[in-house]
């Protein structure tokens, strides 16, 4: 169950971190260099939380041999 949460989690944030990539590069294309680089700096920053719980989750919830 904890890996099921986990992993939803990441994935949510991943989904956000897709939504802040589109906005950045709506603001690019809008010509509106500001937007688009705050919200590239705003997505990166979800894409490695995202990645973190995803990869943290399956560290951590492994099956341990005794």
């Amino acid at each position: 169950m904890t890996r099921i949460l986990g992993m939803m989690a990441g994935g949510g944030i991943l989904i956000l971190a897709g939504f802040a990539w589109g906005d950045s590069a709506a603001g690019w294309s809008a010509g509106h260099s500001d937007i688009g680089f705050w919200w590239s700096v705003i997505a990166s920053f979800l894409t490695i939380a995202g990645l973190g719980a995803v990869i943290g989750t399956w560290l951590h919830t492994q099956p341990v041999e005794d």
